[in-house]
């Protein structure tokens, strides 16, 4: 069977950023109204122009500044000095809300206070100039954006490389899933693999039963686009192993056990575990992280046909176990079975799964909180720090060991779903972590994979959550 496969391109935000040569625009950031008076390339005529136009430097407050010639002389940036809105806290974050604002021009920022502001300012920059256009015919915002000159103190090529990064991951999961099936993931897998100088192996169709992914197999089978598992391998064989396992269902109509129309509304981005996966190893290739990664993506589309799944049916899985299915919507828990399964038999040293698992995750943290839950104390402590350091912050939940029963069944080894509507999002992580029993230190993210308004770091739309998290992390554990 020969599938269509969208056009594949992976992003580029060189558009974003000037050469250090360029002519450039200062931008002040702003903590509050005094500083306006100590700005030494501002004339008192200007500063007091910038007054009476009722600056406060309160957050992403801008003031354009003109020359004599009336050419633009300057950009103020309210940053504040105390509560910015950002968890995170560091004004320079909100930087990415001044892109949308200020015409065509190079710009620079004059005053970060440090290499950890600047970067923080550039970054954001480059996450706030995104913009998602491969469907407009028509858009009055094609001009050439602004462009930033990254400051000299800090690592140019690192904030281009996360930037793109992100990119990949908001392109993918704004897709909608006419164009972005199982074929299309492992197209942009394959995109990014070679990129990278990556190795790609791809198990699709009913070659998963011959080669023992059954529970993959039977959450794709009922869609004419085949299920596949897709396997990437990069970095030296002796350097720590790190393997990522991503959920990547296309599209999720919630099988036999049909979701309501609304529920389907966002089912495109079904594959934000993914997209979040694909992002992170394009940061890690593209940075030289020196470990050995692993990238596992299980492609699906959850679909209603004669050969479906049911609800009832008993499927086995890779690592041997019986699943009684319970509800065909919750497939995602399924596929990540079978793949954890396999990643679990390298032991790997670190071994992180990434899904947009449960909507009970978003009940307990909201949309923009990704649920994390950890074997290690020790990691969990870790990845919440450099979260919040990057301003893609996470919340540790428990595998709490306690309610482990309620997945229990009376004809299988489990049921896929817990027997009781409390504590969904800790139930799925717990039947995932059924499926890991030879890796010490395993992560897994339960994200919504989607921004629900424009926000400075991004407009409405995708969003690989925990990808720069887990950079971090990852870097540390390289260099360790």
């Amino acid at each position: 069977m020969t599938e269509q496969i969208s056009n594949i391109s992976l992003p580029s935000a060189a558009h974003v950023f000037a050469s250090s040569d360029a002519r450039t625009v200062p931008v002040y950031l702003v903590r509050n109204v005094g500083e306006v008076t100590s700005i030494a390339d501002l004339s008192t005529a200007q500063q007091a122009w910038v007054l009476a136009n009722g600056f406060k430097a309160k957050p992403c407050q801008t003031v354009n500044v003109s020359a004599l010639d009336g050419s633009m002389a300057a950009v103020l940036f309210g940053i504040g000095d105390g509560d910015t809105g950002q968890p995170c806290g560091g004004g320079e974050w909100l930087l990415g809300d001044l892109p949308r604002r200020l015409p065509p021009a190079n710009y620079r920022i004059e005053n970060a206070q440090g290499s950890g502001a600047a970067e923080a300012a550039a970054l954001s920059w480059g996450l706030g100039s995104y913009r998602f256009r491969r469907y407009r015919t028509e858009c009055a915002n094609d001009q050439e954006p602004p462009r930033l000159v990254i400051p000299e103190n800090i690592n140019a090529e690192a904030i281009r490389t996360t930037t793109e990064a992100v990119w990949l991951g908001r392109d993918m999961i704004n897709t909608p899933a006419n164009d972005l099936g199982p074929a299309d993931i492992e197209a942009w897998a394959r995109a990014l693999a070679e990129r990278g100088g990556a190795n790609v192996e791809v198990i699709a169709g009913d070659d998963l039963l011959k080669q023992n992914f059954p529970m993959i197999h039977a959450v794709g089978r009922a869609s004419n686009r085949l299920p596949r598992l897709i396997d990437i391998r990069w970095g030296r064989e002796d350097a720590p192993k790190i393997t990522l396992v991503g959920k990547g269902i296309c599209f999720d109509t919630g099988g036999l056990d049909l979701k309501p129309p609304a529920g389907m509304l966002l089912m495109k981005k079904d594959m934000g575990g993914a997209a979040a996966t694909l992002a992170l190893a394009s940061m890690i290739m593209g940075l030289g992280v020196d470990v050995r990664l692993r990238v596992l993506i299980a492609a699906a589309e959850n679909s209603v046909s004669s050969n479906a799944f049911r609800p009832g049916d008993v499927l086995v899985s890779r690592a041997g176990h019986t699943v009684e299915i319970g509800n065909t919507d919750a497939e995602g828990r399924l596929l990540l079975a079978d793949a954890l399964a396999l990643a679990d038999e390298e032991k790997p040293q670190l071994l992180a799964s990434f899904a947009t698992l449960t909507g009970a995750a978003r009940v307990a943290l909201g949309p923009d909180l990704p649920a994390m839950f950890s074997t290690s104390d020790e990691a969990a402590q870790a990845v919440v720090d450099s979260g919040l350091q990057c301003a893609d912050p996470v919340w540790r939940m428990p595998f709490w060991a306690g309610y482990d029963k309620s997945l229990s069944s009376t004809i299988a080894d489990m049921n896929n779903i817990s027997d009781g509507p409390f504590g969904g999002a800790i139930t799925a992580a717990l039947f995932i972590k059924r499926f890991v029993k030879k890796t010490n230190s395993y992560m897994h993210f339960d994200l919504y994979g989607w921004r629900t308004a424009q926000r400075p770091m991004g407009p409405k739309g995708g969003e690989p959550h925990v990808a720069r998290a887990m950079l971090a992390y990852i870097q540390a554990l390289a260099q360790a």
